[in-house]
């Protein structure tokens, strides 16, 4: 609780009174929550936005229950590329007896901290994005570049039905689109977090057959023996990469592959040697990793135990350039100028996850991945999931910066 009696007591009220924070919780109270996202509650509400905003909105549904909500600003030259601002509408599931505030009730306390899933992850990126053009606007602001502000579906689900599809559809060519904003992750100090890679997602399953028979055998060529050599050898793999990671400290997750056995499945009965097992890992590979390579290594190590293994992708991404943070990309230098004349400083890195982003390098368009979130705990996915009014609305000034800056590169 805050100890400043009446100063809290008065910040508390200018929080609660100020116009862009009531938007955001109103938006955080909206339950677009996997499964079975309903997205009519949100859409609705993003349509009053861009009306209020004076902007003209659309909304495309390549897939039934799956709207892509795009509101446009355009610029004083629209025909130059434009900037697209985006951020997803749907949210993780939540565990909401683990929450001391209801995870869909926007509460605010006295410090200011806003709980709501999605409060970090990324609905603030969303409303932050058009708190910045309604500051802009107000000021009488005219962009050179047109702005597309994006709110696309299923980004936690991997976006199959939302930005996987829509990079290659003419309603997204048509945006004429030449630089991305989108989300990146609360920083807990002083500096920033920014991304302009990712690894790729690889969910790899090992369907490992062995000799079957009586529990109390020993068997030759059981699932089961098969299946340690695999695991040895990706918790091997694991391993170095762990001491990599140790070894440079300036290095982040990002920066090598993660190994994580996610699923183990088979038998039928305690005395029961299986037929088969079936073993899942989740690999992220770093972003300087031969795919090719990688894969003829997990087949050679199927052959090394024995043989009768089969390898299915659930997911399988490709690897994708990063984007460039050099001279040569204009956007990149604009962005920069932006940090640097508010005195922010940025970490730039791989992201460790995954988000829309990598859908929009992979069609050739750079992304940079970027919440204005510092001095906060990271909570994404997390019980309790906040962030503080007072980050939020500074937020909202970097980004005005940030876009006035990139949209008259």
């Amino acid at each position: 609780m805050c100890e400043k009696g009446s100063q809290c007591y008065e910040k508390y009220k200018e929080w609660e009174n100020n116009e862009e924070i009531k938007i955001f919780r109103e938006y955080l109270r909206i339950p677009t929550v996997h499964p079975d996202v309903n997205y009519d509650d949100c859409v609705a509400f993003l349509k009053r936005q861009a009306e209020n905003l004076s902007l003209p909105v659309r909304v495309i549904e390549d897939y039934p229950g799956k709207p892509i909500v795009v509101m446009s600003w355009e610029g004083t030259e629209p025909s130059q590329k434009s900037i697209v601002l985006n951020s997803h509408m749907d949210v993780v599931p939540v565990y909401p007896e683990r929450w001391t505030h209801g995870p869909f009730s926007a509460e605010m306390d006295s410090e200011g901290r806003i709980y709501a899933r999605g409060s970090q992850d990324m609905k603030c990126v969303g409303m932050q994005f058009l708190a910045a053009i309604r500051s802009l606007k107000h000021d009488s602001v005219r962009l050179k570049r047109t702005i597309h502000v994006t709110f696309v579906p299923d980004e936690e689900t991997g976006g199959k039905l939302g930005m996987k599809e829509w990079v290659h559809r003419e309603s997204f060519t048509n945006l004429n689109c030449g630089f991305v904003i989108d989300e990146g992750i609360a920083a807990p100090g002083d500096e920033f977090q920014l991304f302009y890679g990712e690894r790729s997602v690889w969910h790899v399953y090992f369907h490992i057959s062995g000799t079957p028979g009586h529990g109390s055998l020993l068997l030759k060529g059981t699932a089961g023996e098969k299946a340690r050599y695999i695991i040895d050898k990706l918790m091997d793999m694991r391993r170095v990469e762990e001491k990599k990671l140790q070894d440079n400290p300036h290095w982040t997750i990002g920066d090598v592959t993660s190994i994580n056995i996610t699923k183990f499945s088979g038998g039928v009965q305690g005395n029961v040697v299986p037929p088969e097992l079936i073993i899942g890992f989740d690999i992220r590979v770093a972003v300087d990793v031969d795919h090719t390579m990688l894969e003829n290594q997990l087949q050679e190590w199927c052959r090394e135990a024995g043989g009768g293994i089969e390898i299915h992708y659930e997911e399988k991404l490709p690897y994708v350039p990063a984007t460039i943070l050099d001279e040569s990309n204009h956007y990149w230098q604009a962005f920069k100028a932006a940090l640097n004349g508010l005195g922010i400083k940025v970490k730039p890195q791989i992201f460790p996850g995954g988000t829309d982003g990598q859908y929009i390098r992979e069609v050739g368009i750079p992304v940079v991945g970027f919440s204005p979130m510092n001095n906060t705990p990271v909570l994404l996915h997390d019980n309790d999931e906040f962030l503080s009014a007072d980050v939020y609305l500074k937020g909202i000034d970097i980004y005005k910066n940030i876009i006035l800056n990139v949209c008259n590169s």
